[in-house]
């Protein structure tokens, strides 16, 4: 028996509304999109991972708008992960308890 998983994004989360909270998920680069080299770093276990700052947002996050620097390229795990997704609710929610 195969029950089928449907994603209802919910129409008032969006990337405007929110604090960057999928930039703040460590990505690991699994396929070749274009991710510039300097934004790519090994991680403990010698995987390739998007770097972070000092303020623990993805370094292609812009500090000012939260948008993607290098969307065109931007790794598959950014790509799969869809705003107002269940996955996109629940760092959401991590992020608000993390703040108070």
């Amino acid at each position: 028996m195969t029950i089928e998983v449907t994603n209802l994004p919910d129409p008032q989360m969006t990337c405007s509304t929110c604090q960057a909270c999928c930039c703040r998920l460590e990505v690991m680069i699994i396929s070749d999109t274009g991710v510039p080299s300097e934004y790519i770093v090994s991680d403990e276990f010698n995987g390739d991972v998007m770097a972070r700052l000092d303020d623990g947002l993805c370094i292609a996050a812009d500090r000012d708008t939260l948008l993607c620097t290098i969307y065109e390229n931007r790794p598959w795990i950014c790509r799969e992960f869809e705003m107002g997704s269940y996955e996109c609710s629940i760092e959401r929610k991590n992020i608000i308890t993390l703040d108070k």
